[in-house]
């Protein structure tokens, strides 16, 4: 329990979802009802400036509770915490590789946080309210500057003795073509990681190797379209690709975990097609005579992951300061 006098009692939570390119905080009262949101950029590049950030969002959020409340503070980050060490391992936000960041910020703040996976933290919110509610298990894919994935069983995350359950994105890409191998360079040091694939900047190179013609992802997307008759023809040619791969990608998910639903979040989820057309990319490569599994869109959208890593503190749970 926390010291009198901290503050704690409000049940007031604070989650951060710390993104590529943004950083985004929500103030959740003990309902689980948002009091607040704020979004600032990530300094990329910039361990100290990155906690600096979530100091002062924090700091931001906090003083909208009043009368010295204090909230506990969750965190998504697209990477783990190393069982071994307790430093940052495998993030794609790679000025946070080896660093104490539970440690700092938790300095920083002024009291203990909780950190997990982002996607973790998406698939805790969808499961408890989002688009895999009532679901026994729940695989959520981020889609975004970089692709990762969590995983709920029966309301619990599967974390893995290692810490790496999930990590979908530094799989390689299912059955890839001649054309497909070695696949791109990924930060991890391989080639032909789903990541160099199926997240938003790969859509990006993989539409600028084909085309000559430089887009971003949700303009490729949009202009794709879904209706053929209206699709600007290269973008819906870069549109196919994805589909095809993100399916082999969601078939070999299939085939391991046989998940009751898979929920999709991130900037490309919001490609509306995507649930018409993956399913039916999917079907081929799956093990079995029929597959039903359902793709689902986040119900929550860019509040998902920011959720669930408010809820890596349950209501009633107090941290004592440091």
């Amino acid at each position: 329990m926390a010291p009198t006098g901290s503050g704690y009692g409000s049940g007031h939570r604070i989650g951060i979802d710390l993104g590529g390119t943004k950083t985004e905080g929500i103030l959740l009262d003990r309902q689980g009802n948002q009091l607040a949101r704020h979004r600032v950029p990530t300094p990329r590049g910039d361990y100290g400036g990155t906690v600096a950030a979530i100091r002062d969002l924090v700091a931001r959020l906090e003083g909208e509770i009043g009368s010295g409340g204090r909230a506990t503070v969750g965190l998504g980050i697209p990477g783990a915490i190393s069982p071994a060490t307790g430093l940052v391992k495998n993030a794609n936000s790679t000025w946070l590789i080896g660093r104490d960041f539970t440690g700092d910020l938790a300095a920083a703040l002024g009291r203990p946080v909780r950190i997990e996976n982002d996607a973790n933290c998406l698939a805790v919110s969808e499961a408890t309210d989002g688009a895999g509610a009532g679901c026994g298990v729940v695989f959520a894919a981020i889609l975004g500057t970089g692709c990762g994935a969590g995983i709920v069983v029966h309301g619990r995350v599967l974390g893995g003795r290692n810490a790496i359950a999930g990590e979908w994105g530094h799989n390689p890409l299912p059955w890839p073509t001649d054309a497909e191998r070695p696949g791109p360079a990924c930060y991890c040091g391989r080639n032909g990681c789903l990541e160099g694939w199926v997240s938003g900047p790969a859509v990006a190179a993989d539409h600028f190797a084909a085309t000559g013609e430089r887009l971003d992802a949700a303009a490729i997307l949009g202009r794709a379209g879904s209706d053929p008759a209206c699709a600007d023809p290269a973008c819906a040619a870069t549109a196919d690709r994805l589909v095809g791969r993100l399916g082999r990608g969601l078939a070999a998910v299939a085939n391991l975990l046989d998940p009751d639903v898979i929920v999709l979040g991130g900037g490309l989820s919001n490609a509306e097609f995507l649930y018409d057309r993956l399913p039916a990319a999917m079907a081929p490569w799956a093990f079995t005579d029929r597959l039903d599994t359902p793709v689902r869109r986040a119900r929550h959208g860019d509040s998902s992951g920011v959720r669930g890593a408010a809820w890596l503190w349950r209501p009633g749970e107090m941290p004592a300061e440091i």
